[in-house]
């Protein structure tokens, strides 16, 4: 049977070995590094800084994925929103329940802070979770439009100067 439950400082660890195994899974060995995700977990994660909070699925102790999100407000009605960042489990969870019990929880807990919606992103690309998502009886939000402002954007775009 797969828990569900949110990650403490306790579990840096454990993140930072998921971590690194999300990197792995999207970017490849040429890009993914353990001691990068140590590094990350240890300087971010459980910090003032950080606004994210982690769900941990486990099954007989052992870690199946995690769920990364925020709770995030005001949304429609004077509620609010949980937004997930990412949704991940390792290759030999896929199909056991794991994501669906990382999803369940997730709607547990947005509904017991008040929140009317939870929303998320998935790459066109990655049919599996689209799939996936269906199945839950997500919808696309079509009169939505996912912007981004990255690298020398980003830094450009933060200098007092930028117009």
């Amino acid at each position: 049977m797969t828990l569900t439950r949110l990650a403490t400082p306790e579990d840096s660890a454990i993140l930072a070995e998921l971590f690194y195994q999300i990197d792995l899974h999207y970017f490849g060995p040429e890009r993914a590094s353990r001691e990068a995700s140590a590094r990350y977990a240890r300087d971010n994660l459980f910090q003032p800084h950080c606004g994210v909070q982690i769900m941990l699925a486990e099954r007989d102790g052992q870690p199946l994925g995690l769920a990364t999100f925020s709770l995030l407000y005001p949304a429609p009605e004077y509620s609010g929103q949980l937004y997930m960042k990412d949704l991940f489990t390792l290759p030999e969870a896929r199909g056991s329940g794991a994501g669906r019990a990382l999803m369940r929880a997730l709607a547990q807990l947005a509904v017991q802070n008040g929140c009317k919606r939870m929303d998320w992103t998935a790459e066109r690309g990655n049919a599996g979770a689209l799939e996936f998502y269906r199945r839950l009886g997500a919808s696309i939000v079509e009169d939505k439009i996912y912007y981004r402002i990255s690298g020398e954007s980003l830094v450009s775009f933060s200098r007092p100067s930028a117009s």
